[in-house]
């Protein structure tokens, strides 16, 4: 999925998810859900970010209140993420 992985390091963060880096510079490159091997990249690390739509947020309730976006989005608690893994999992 990645090229010039040998710049990238990467460490388990919790049992079920781990976090890549960039080795020069520490930018956070990905997120990885293990179980389902779905990796959750920013956005600002694509060439062309303008053609993506900010549809979902995730986490909503840990946000700070005095941060909001323009747009619309469906918006998903901390229990919500965890439940939907967790259920996914089961199948």
């Amino acid at each position: 999925m990645f090229t010039g992985k040998d710049a990238i390091s990467s460490y388990p963060s919790s049992e079920w998810a781990e976090r890549g880096f960039c080795k020069q510079c520490g930018s956070h490159l990905f997120y990885l859900l293990k179980e389902k091997q779905q990796f959750i990249i920013p956005v600002g690390l694509f060439d062309v970010p303008d053609h993506f739509i900010f549809d979902h947020q995730i986490f909503i309730d840990k946000k700070p209140a005095f941060y909001d976006f323009s747009n619309l989005t469906h918006n998903i608690t901390e229990a919500e993420v965890f439940a939907s893994d967790a259920s996914s999992t089961e199948e």
